[in-house]
Formats: C-alpha cells, sequence, structure tokens
C-alpha cells in the first residue's frame, strides 16, 4: 500500500523533483476515516471485501482493455485513459492524477515523484519514449533494455492514487505488440516484479528488471492465448 505525504521541494531534474523531502504526514483525502480504506463505489468496507471487488470488476474491464484499446498516445493521456476504464466501477477519482505524495508503506522505502510535478514529469518521459520510436524496429535484446528504462521511469512517475502497476502493464502490453511483441507476464510473480523495481528506483540498478522483462518478452505466436498479457493482472504490483 501507498503512504501519503506532504508536498515536497523540486530541483531543475524531473527525477530528482521527485524525491520529496517530507515535511509531514497529511491526511488522505482518498480515504475514508471511518473504515482507512480508499473511499469506493463498491461500498467495502473491510480490505478483504475490497480487493475482491476491485480484482474481479478491473479484471473484467481489462479484458475489454485488450478488444477495445484506449487511444495509443504514448503519453500521460493514455494512462489517465486505461486507469480510468480500469476503475470506473471501484474508485470515484479513476483516471484522476493523484494530488498527495507517495512512497511505499515499507522501511525505508523511496518517494515517488512529487505530486506538483507529475504532469511535466509525464511530459519529460513521453518525450523521451518517442525519442526512442515507441520502442519499435530494434532487436530483442535493445527492446528489453529500452523497455526497462521507460519501465522504472514511469513507476516512479507513479500518477494515481492506487493501480498504478496494473495501469502501466496494460501500457507496456500495448507498446510491445506495436512493437512486434508480447509480455507474457504469467511467467513472474507480483513480489518479483516489486524487487526489480524497488532496486531500479533505490540504487538505479536495472539489471533485475531486465531479467524480468528478458523471461517475458516473446513472440506474440510464443503466447497464444491472448489473456497472458493479464498474467499478474489480480496482483497489486509496485511497478
Amino acid at each position: 500500500m501507498n503512504t501519503p505525504q506532504a508536498a515536497s521541494t523540486s530541483t531543475s531534474s524531473w527525477r530528482a523533483a521527485g524525491h520529496a523531502t517530507v515535511l509531514a504526514e497529511v491526511v488522505d483525502p482518498y480515504l475514508d476515516p471511518d473504515t482507512g480504506l480508499l473511499r469506493n463505489l463498491v461500498g467495502a468496507r473491510t480490505k478483504r471485501a475490497l480487493d475482491r471487488a476491485e480484482g474481479d470488476l478491473t479484471y473484467i474491464r481489462a479484458v475489454e482493455l485488450l478488444e477495445r484499446p484506449v487511444p495509443a498516445t504514448g503519453d500521460l493521456d493514455e494512462f489517465r485513459a486505461i486507469h480510468r476504464q480500469l476503475f470506473q466501477d471501484v474508485y470515484p477519482w479513476a483516471g484522476e492524477v493523484r494530488i498527495v505524495d507517495l512512497r511505499k508503506n515499507i522501511p525505508g522505502a523511496e518517494h515517488f515523484l512529487s505530486a506538483a510535478a507529475i504532469d511535466r514529469g509525464a511530459m519529460f518521459a513521453a518525450e523521451e519514449l518517442r525519442d526512442d520510436a515507441m520502442l519499435r524496429a530494434i532487436d530483442r535484446d535493445r527492446f528489453i533494455a529500452r523497455l526497462s528504462h521507460h519501465y522504472d521511469q514511469w513507476n516512479f512517475l507513479h500518477p494515481f492514487r492506487e493501480g498504478n502497476g496494473r495501469t502501466q502493464r496494460l501500457f507496456w502490453n500495448r507498446v510491445a505488440a506495436d512493437a512486434g511483441w508480447q509480455l507474457d507476464w504469467r511467467t513472474v510473480d507480483g513480489d518479483l516484479n516489486d524487487a526489480a523495481c524497488r532496486i531500479a528506483a533505490e540504487s538505479r540498478d536495472l539489471g533485475p528488471l531486465r531479467a524480468m522483462f528478458d523471461r517475458i518478452v516473446v513472440l506474440p505466436e510464443a503466447a497464444a492465448d491472448p489473456t497472458s498479457a493479464l498474467g499478474l493482472f489480480a496482483q497489486r504490483t509496485e511497478g
């Protein structure tokens, strides 16, 4: 789970700007004070009930997205459209960029990009992806290396209060398909994904992410089941 933090200062680099200087714990407007859960549209009052409803409803929406993708703009607008489609039945803020700063709720966790810097950071991240030709016309090794870099960049952006990992994986499924590859998420679990993301964020070591993608980047005919792209979907993961 993510923990909200107070707003922070920024520096010239968009990524450096996101490392929040924590001033104080803040009241999280996304939480219901009576239950401590994220405010939701399903009436859930326990974490188990919310997780169950969220998993069931978003999986249905994810299958719909595989059949009818949102416009492929390659930027924050596409992320927001995916998130809105996925979580429209669960959260009233589906598709909205978060307004609180976040870090993972584990000891020593790094902060994600500050809320105030998300729009600007996303602009630079999208421009860098366009400069990489959306990862098209490159060999598999280069595709894995650059995908790992961009996956880490967008994970650091973490534009939503919840649901970033599922949104990001659907985005990269689309990018991979347009580049002639498929991501078979059935071959990894959430713990592996989360550990690789944390190492990348905290030590700038993309090795574990590259190793993860080396396992899941396949030619489309090697993963004949189209739902292989949803292998991690029911799990809340960091990336």
